[in-house]
């Protein structure tokens, strides 16, 4: 079977953080999985989210997040593509990488520029910029994460979704906002929380479908 190819490159959000227990959500509670689900056997849904990852920016704490640093590995190991959706962001918020809401969509639309240059594609690239959850501002309640992301982390995030719009104009990438079908779980106020999974999902299902139809 021909199946179209699909990369889900993101964060802990796309790796599947709970923020609830400290770990993974099970593979079956997963929006990815589900996505997959929903799709169908003629399509083929790759996992590609690290916790902590940002868009180009290198995490002077942790070793291998840069989003920009990895891109062409992670593609080229999932081709030929049909699609890559892209949701980063939330991480570049961070205080210490001192980026503006602007320098983080700018960020976002090297990766994105990058990813449409490499030869990993199936035919035309398509790339779907998807804009991260905004972070609540009770997550400064949660001394253990607000002191990780720093003083004006939320105020960024909330810019976030008109400029990544921007960018998806200015780069030729589709565009969707995940915040109308997502809310942050109580234990972080950042992280999907659980019923989150599933609506982001079926949304996500539609969008794809849409993007995808008539492509072989």
């Amino acid at each position: 079977m021909n199946r179209k190819h699909i990369v889900c490159y993101g964060d802990s959000n796309t790796w599947g953080y709970c923020a609830a227990t400290g770990g993974r959500y099970e593979d079956d509670a997963r929006w990815t999985r589900l996505l997959q689900e929903q799709l169908g056997e003629g399509y083929l849904v790759a996992e590609e989210g690290v916790c902590g990852r940002t868009t180009v920016f290198e995490d002077p704490l942790n070793e291998g997040l840069c989003g920009f640093a990895h891109l062409a590995t992670a593609l080229n190991t999932h081709s030929p593509l049909d699609l890559l959706v892209v949701m980063l962001g939330t991480n570049d918020c961070k205080q210490r990488y001192s980026a503006t809401a602007q320098n983080i969509a700018d960020g976002l639309a090297r990766l994105v520029t990058r990813a449409k240059q490499l030869p990993v594609w199936a035919g035309e690239p398509k790339v779907l910029i998807v804009a991260p959850i905004m972070i609540d501002s009770r997550v400064h309640q949660v001394p253990r994460v607000g002191q990780e992301m720093g003083e004006g982390c939320v105020e960024k995030s909330r810019l976030l979704p008109a400029l990544m719009e921007q960018t998806a104009r200015d780069t030729g990438c589709e565009f969707m906002d995940c915040n109308p079908y997502v809310q942050p779980g109580e234990a972080d106020w950042m992280h999907f929380d659980a019923a989150s999974q599933a609506r982001f999902a079926l949304a996500l299902e539609a969008k794809i479908r849409v993007l995808l139809s008539g492509r072989s």
